[in-house]
C-alpha cells in the first residue's frame, strides 16, 4: 500500500541488483540515464503501480537485466527500438500500459528482440499497438513460452512460420483485428497449454491439424467468423478442459469425439453458430462438466436422456434451437444444476414434477415451447430459485403463490391462455370453484334428453365449429404475436446520408457531447418529427471499432426501462470513402447526471440542481437497471464504465444507463463471479471509478462495477467528484465518506440539496426536514462505503443493495409523509420533541389528526 513519489535518492543506489516494489501505488517516472546507474542490475520491476512517461532507451545498457517487469502503468509512447541488447533476458512485461506503434513507426523493437535467445515470456497486451503485426515476431528465441498480445488493435494476419516458436506455451492474440485464416501451421506448436484466437477477424476452417496440439489447456476461438464442421481431431486433446467456440459460422452436427473428452471440467460453449442434427448420446461422458451451452443452433431431436449422467452440470443451456419431446426424467439427477435454459424449441408433453429435486436451481427458463398441463406446485419447494418463465406454452390451470411465485411477473406466464389464479399481480382470472367440465356434461347429457334426435346433432354440430373457430382464432393471435416479436427485432435502416441530413451535415450547433471514441448529435430522422440522438464513432481514434462493435452487442440484448434504447445502427462508408460508424438512440434532453451534480453555471439554483428526493429516485433506477444487466439478462453484461457522465436523465428526471463501449459479455448465462481468476484485459474504464482489483490484472466482474456504483453513489450526495484537485496520496472520496461516516455526514453532503428545502413553516419544521435527510445520508454514505471496500469479497452484492436503496428511500419519505402531516395538521404533533415522545404508528395517528383525515389513512 504504498504511495507517493518513488523517492529519487533511490536511484543513486548503484549497487543494487534487484529493484522489486511491485503492486503499489507508487508514482514517478524512470530516469533518462537509468543505464548508467545500475550495471549489476538484474532484476527491475515497477509493475501495478501508477509509474508514467516514456520507457528509456538506456535501459537496453542494464546488460545483466534478466527480469523487467514494467506492466500495469501508465508508460506512453513508443518501447525503446534497443531492447534487444539485453542479450540476459528472460521476461518482458510492459502490458497494460499506453504504449503504441504503428505502420510507420514503434514495431521496430519486437524485430531486435530477436537477439534475447533466452526471452522466455514476452507480454505486451493492453495497450494500443496498431498497424501491420510484424513478421519478426517469429524470429523470437525458441525458447519463449509465452507470448501474450491481446487487446491491442493491430492487423494483419498470423504468419505462417508462428511455427518456429515451439517453446510456446500460451499464445493470446484475442481482441486484436487479425484476419486471414487459422495456419496449418499451428499445429507444431505442441508445447501449447492455452491458446487464445477470440474477438478476432479470423475466418475460414479450424486446421485439423489442431489435433495436434495435445497438452492444450485451454482452447478459445469465439466471436470471431470461423466456418465449417468442427474438426473431429480435437477428440485427441485429451488435457482439454475449457473449449469456447462460441459466435461463429460453424456447421454441421457436433462430433461425438469432443463429446468423449472426459478432462472438459469447465465449460464447452458451442453456442450461436449454425450447428445442426441431435444431440449426441455421447454427452453423457461429460462427467465432470461445469457449463454445457449450445443455445442458438439449429440442433433438434430429443434431449438424449444420457444427459442425467452429468452431474456436476451448473448450468445446461440448450435455447433457441428445435428439440422437441418430453423433458428427460433424468435432469433430475444434477443435483448441482443453477441455471437451466431451454427457452425457444419444441419441447412438449408436462412439466415434470421431479424438477423440484433440483435443489440448487435458481433460473429456470421454459418459455416459448408446447409444454401443457399445469405449473408443478412443487416448483414452489426451491428456495433458491429467483428467475422463472414458463411464457408462451400451453399451460393451464392454477398458478401456485408461494416461494418464487411470490415475485412472479406478468411477463413470465403470458401466452398461457387457460391459466388462473396466481398473485394478484399476475391480473389472470380467477379459478373456478365449480367443476365446470362436469357441469357442461350434465347439462349436455340433459339436453339430449330432451330434445329430439335432429336437434341434437344439430347442438352437437354447433359445439363442433365453436370449438374449431376458437382454434383457429387463437393459432392466428399465436402468429399474430409471434411475427410481432419478429417484427420488433428487425430495426429500421439508416444511410450515412440520412443522418448527415438529419443532423445538418453533424454541425456543430447539434453537438451534444464529445467522448473518448466519438461524438454526439440531436437528429430527425426523415419523415418523423421526435429527435434521437446519434453516435458517430471517430475511427481514427485507436479502439474505437471495438467500442462500436461492444455496444451494438450489448444494446441488442438487453430490454429494460431503465437501460437507453437502442433504435437503429449505420455501418456504412462517407462520402470520402472513410469507413462510416453510428448508433442511433433515444434523445434524453436533459442530459447527463455529471451536469446536475456538477453544474457548469457558477451560480447554482434549483433549476440547474437535483433535490435530494430527485437524488433517491435517480440511484433507484441506476441500480435497478445495473441489477438487470447483472442478474436478469441472458446472458450477463458488466459494463465496465459507470460513471456520471454515462447516465442521461430524461424529460420526467428519470435515469437511463448508457455507454456499453467497453462492457464485457459473460459466458452465457454465468452468475459466478471469479474473485481469484486473473485477465489481460485492459478495463478502459474512468480513472476515480475502477475498481482497484483491476490494476492488478483480474478480470472483469461484477463486482468491480459495484466498486464503481459505490463511487457514483457517494458522488451523488456529496457533490465531490473522485478526481477532485483535493485527492491526493492515500486520500480518495471513499476514504473521505469513511472518515465522516456517521456522525459528520452532513458537512460532506453536496450543499445543493438545500436549495430545494426552503419552504419550511418555522425554524422547527426546517431542523425537522434537516434530521430526516441527516439520517438517509447516514445510510446512502454507509451503503457508498460498503460497495467501494478496497476487497472485492467485501463489497455488497447488487441484490442487497437494490433492496437497501429501496428501503432507505421508503424510509426517507414516509419520514417527510409523517413530518408534513404534522405540521400542517396537528400543532402538537408539529413539536418535535412532542413527536419523538408520541412515537405514533400508523394505528395510533388518528388520535391525534382530526377526524375527517384520519378517513384517509
Amino acid at each position: 500500500m504504498l504511495t507517493g513519489e518513488f523517492p529519487h535518492s533511490l536511484w543513486n543506489l548503484s549497487a543494487l541488483r534487484v529493484i522489486g516494489v511491485g503492486l503499489n501505488m507508487l508514482q514517478g517516472s524512470i530516469p533518462a540515464n537509468i543505464g548508467d546507474k545500475f550495471p549489476a542490475m538484474r532484476f527491475f520491476g515497477l509493475h501495478e503501480n501508477r509509474f508514467h512517461g516514456v520507457i528509456p532507451s538506456s535501459l537496453s545498457n542494464l546488460s545483466r537485466l534478466t527480469d523487467l517487469y514494467l506492466a500495469n502503468n501508465n508508460f506512453t509512447g513508443f518501447v525503446p527500438p534497443t531492447l534487444g541488447m539485453l542479450h540476459s533476458l528472460m521476461y518482458l512485461h510492459i502490458g497494460t500500459n499506453q504504449l503504441e506503434a504503428d505502420n510507420r513507426k514503434g514495431w521496430e523493437f519486437v524485430t531486435s528482440l530477436a537477439n534475447c535467445s533466452q526471452l522466455q515470456e514476452f507480454v505486451l497486451s493492453n495497450n494500443f499497438f496498431g498497424g501491420q503485426l510484424p513478421r519478426s515476431i517469429v524470429n523470437l528465441s525458441m525458447m519463449l513460452q509465452m507470448l501474450d498480445l491481446e487487446n491491442n488493435s493491430f492487423s494483419g494476419t498470423i504468419p505462417h512460420d508462428i511455427s518456429n516458436l515451439i517453446g510456446l506455451r500460451l499464445l493470446d492474440l484475442g481482441f486484436n483485428p487479425i484476419s486471414g485464416v487459422i495456419p496449418e501451421s499451428i499445429g507444431k506448436l505442441t508445447n501449447l497449454a492455452d491458446l487464445a484466437l477470440y474477438n478476432t477477424g479470423l475466418s475460414g476452417l479450424i486446421p485439423s491439424t489442431i489435433g495436434n496440439l495435445t497438452k492444450l489447456n485451454r482452447l478459445l476461438a469465439f466471436h470471431t467468423n470461423l466456418e465449417g464442421p468442427i474438426p473431429a481431431t480435437i477428440g485427441r486433446l485429451k488435457n482439454l478442459f475449457n473449449l469456447d467456440l462460441s459466435i461463429n459460422r460453424l456447421n454441421g452436427s457436433i462430433p461425438r469425439e469432443i463429446l468423449e473428452l472426459p478432462s472438459l471440467a469447465w465449460i464447452l460453449d458451442l453456442s450461436y453458430n449454425s450447428l445442426s442434427g441431435h444431440l449426441p448420446s455421447e454427452v453423457g461422458t461429460l462427467a465432470n462438466l461445469n457449463q454445457l451451452i449450445l443455445s442458438g443452433n439449429q440442433l433438434s431431436g430429443q434431449i438424449p436422456n444420457s444427459i442425467g449422467n452429468c452431474e456436476v452440470l451448473e448450468f445446461l443451456l440448450l435455447d433457441n434451437n428445435s428439440f422437441g419431446g418430453d423433458m428427460p426424467q433424468s435432469l433430475t439427477n444434477l443435483k448441482g444444476l443453477n441455471v437451466l435454459n431451454l427457452t425457444v424449441n419444441k419441447l412438449s408433453g408436462r412439466i415434470p414434477n421431479a424438477i423440484s429435486k433440483i435443489g440448487n436451481l435458481q433460473y429456470l427458463c421454459l418459455a416459448h415451447n408446447n409444454f401443457s398441463g399445469p405449473i408443478p406446485a412443487a416448483l414452489q419447494n426451491l428456495t433458491l430459485l429467483k428467475q422463472l418463465d414458463v411464457s408462451f406454452n400451453n399451460l393451464q390451470g392454477e398458478v401456485p403463490v408461494k416461494g418464487v411465485f411470490r415475485n412472479l411477473t406478468f411477463s413470465s406466464v403470458v401466452g398461457n391462455d387457460y391459466l388462473c389464479g396466481g398473485i394478484p399481480q399476475l391480473h389472470l382470472p380467477p379459478c373456478p370453484i365449480l367443476d365446470v367440465s362436469k357441469n357442461k356434461n350434465q347439462h349436455l347429457k340433459s339436453l339430449a334428453i330432451a330434445l329430439p334426435t335432429t336437434g341434437a346433432m344439430l347442438v352437437l354440430v354447433s359445439v363442433i365449429v365453436l370449438i374449431l373457430l376458437h382454434n383457429r382464432k387463437l393459432k392466428r393471435r399465436q402468429n399474430k404475436q409471434a411475427t410481432s416479436l419478429v417484427i420488433e427485432e428487425q430495426y429500421q435502416r439508416v444511410s450515412y446520408y440520412a443522418l448527415s441530413r438529419g443532423s445538418n451535415d453533424f454541425s456543430e450547433a447539434n453537438l451534444l457531447g464529445k467522448g473518448r471514441y466519438g461524438s454526439v448529435y440531436r437528429f430527425t430522422l426523415d419523415n418523423e418529427d421526435a429527435l434521437v440522438a446519434v453516435k458517430v464513432f471517430d475511427l481514427q481514434q485507436l479502439g474505437s471499432s471495438k467500442s462500436f462493435e461492444a455496444e451494438c452487442e450489448a444494446l441488442r440484448r438487453v430490454r429494460h426501462r431503465c437501460l437507453i434504447k437502442i433504435i437503429t445502427c449505420c455501418s456504412s462508408i462517407d462520402p470520402q470513402g472513410q469507413e462510416f460508424k453510428a448508433l442511433v438512440l433515444e434523445f434524453m434532453p436533459n442530459g447527463s447526471l455529471d451536469g446536475w451534480i456538477h453544474p457548469k453555471s457558477s451560480k447554482c439554483s434549483p433549476s440547474n440542481t437535483l433535490s435530494f428526493s430527485q437524488r433517491l429516485d435517480i440511484v433507484i433506477d441506476i441500480f435497478e437497471a445495473m441489477d438487470y444487466l447483472h442478474n436478469h439478462c441472458q446472458p450477463s453484461i458488466i459494463h465496465c464504465d459507470m460513471k456520471p457522465s454515462n447516465i442521461l436523465l430524461a424529460e420526467d428526471m428519470s435515469a437511463k444507463v448508457g455507454d456499453f463501449g467497453i462492457s464485457k459479455i459473460l459466458p452465457k448465462s454465468t452468475t459466478k463471479i471469479h474473485l481469484n481468476s486473473k485477465s489481460s484485459i485492459g478495463i478502459r474504464g474512468s480513472i476515480g471509478y475502477i475498481a482497484p482489483e483491476y490494476g492488478e490484472g483480474s478480470a472483469a466482474s461484477k463486482l468491480g462495477d459495484i466498486y464503481s456504483l459505490g463511487i457514483m453513489l457517494l458522488e451523488m450526495f456529496t457533490g465531490t467528484s473522485p478526481t477532485d484537485d483535493m485527492f491526493k496520496d492515500s486520500l480518495n472520496l471513499h476514504e473521505l465518506a469513511t472518515a465522516a461516516f456517521p456522525d459528520r455526514a452532513l458537512e460532506i453532503a453536496d450543499q445543493t440539496i438545500w436549495l430545494h428545502e426552503t419552504n419550511y413553516t418555522d425554524a422547527t419544521d426546517a431542523s425537522m426536514t434537516r434530521g430526516i435527510i441527516q439520517q438517509s445520508l447516514v445510510s446512502l454514505f454507509g451503503l457508498g462505503i460498503s460497495c467501494s471496500k478496497q476487497q472485492p469479497r467485501e463489497r455488497m452484492v447488487l441484490a442487497d443493495t437494490v433492496s437497501k436503496i429501496h428501503a432507505i428511500r421508503d424510509e426517507y419519505f414516509k419520514s417527510r409523509m409523517v413530518s408534513d402531516l404534522a405540521g400542517t395538521l396537528s400543532p402538537a404533533i408539529g413539536n418535535l420533541t412532542f413527536l419523538r415522545r408520541l412515537n405514533l404508528s400508523s394505528n395510533d395517528l388518528h388520535s391525534e389528526i382530526p377526524q375527517s383525515v384520519s378517513r384517509l389513512r
